[in-house]
């Protein structure tokens, strides 16, 4: 890092030109956004029917008594010991959220592939509490694009984000869907993003982007991201 050393004056000339930046760009996301609420939605006919740790669910339970429900498709494969350090990263900031967006009417929750023992392992030893559901290797997953068949991946046929990628290795991907529902309890699927539209989510990515070194990945894309406890501490 070699920053240019400038006085107050050529810095505040440099700031405002930037802040002029800045505000092109915000009044474009807010246009973007509300194209985003204008897209169509598409009714869910399928009954999807998840494991919960009270039992079966459905995808209507997990609304509560909102109207709207946001999904984390958590990359949590069935016999694998592995917990994605992005996925977690993601879900380090929705239990304090939550707090807030579930007053404006939206439920979220988890949603992945390994049984839902696996999942309270996982959700005990990083203290979540945010509920998180498995669908087992039904037809969730699949149909919104986040796991992918042994035949698919071999056959190249394993599309991924919209079919940007063509996924190889991992049977599971990571995404986010948001799904609505109306008063005669049908239930629409509004919006899936994936990949790195999922940053949304991230808030401490906007507070290193405000900093000199930025996301500071050196060693490439998240590279220091681990789990939250497996971050070494200070002595």
């Amino acid at each position: 890092m070699q920053p240019t050393i400038a006085s107050r004056k050529d810095w505040l000339i440099a700031r405002k030109a930037h802040l002029a930046k800045e505000v092109e760009l915000t009044h474009a996301l807010d246009a973007l956004r509300a194209e985003r609420r204008q897209l169509p939605w598409v009714k869910i006919e399928k009954g999807y029917i998840f494991d919960g740790s009270d039992g079966k669910c459905t995808l209507i339970d997990l609304f509560g008594d909102r109207s709207q429900l946001a999904i984390y498709h958590f990359m949590l494969t069935p016999g694998s010991d592995h917990i994605c350090p992005g996925c977690s990263y993601t879900m380090d900031h929705v239990d304090a959220a939550r707090q807030h967006f579930e007053q404006a009417d939206l439920a979220f929750a988890a949603i992945s592939r390994a049984p839902i023992t696996r999942i309270e392992q996982v959700k005990a030893r990083l203290g979540w509490e945010f509920p998180w559901v498995s669908c087992g290797d039904g037809d969730f997953a699949y149909d919104f694009g986040v796991a992918f068949s042994d035949a698919d991946r071999a056959t190249g046929g394993a599309l991924y984000n919209y079919d940007k990628f063509r996924i190889q290795k991992s049977p599971d991907m990571f995404g986010v869907s948001v799904f609505v529902k109306n008063d005669d309890g049908d239930i629409f699927h509004t919006y899936s993003t994936y990949h790195r539209g999922t940053e949304l989510l991230m808030g401490a990515f906007n507070w290193l982007d405000l900093a000199p070194k930025g996301r500071n990945e050196a060693g490439g894309t998240m590279s220091w991201v681990r789990l939250h406890d497996e971050y070494l501490q200070p002595e």
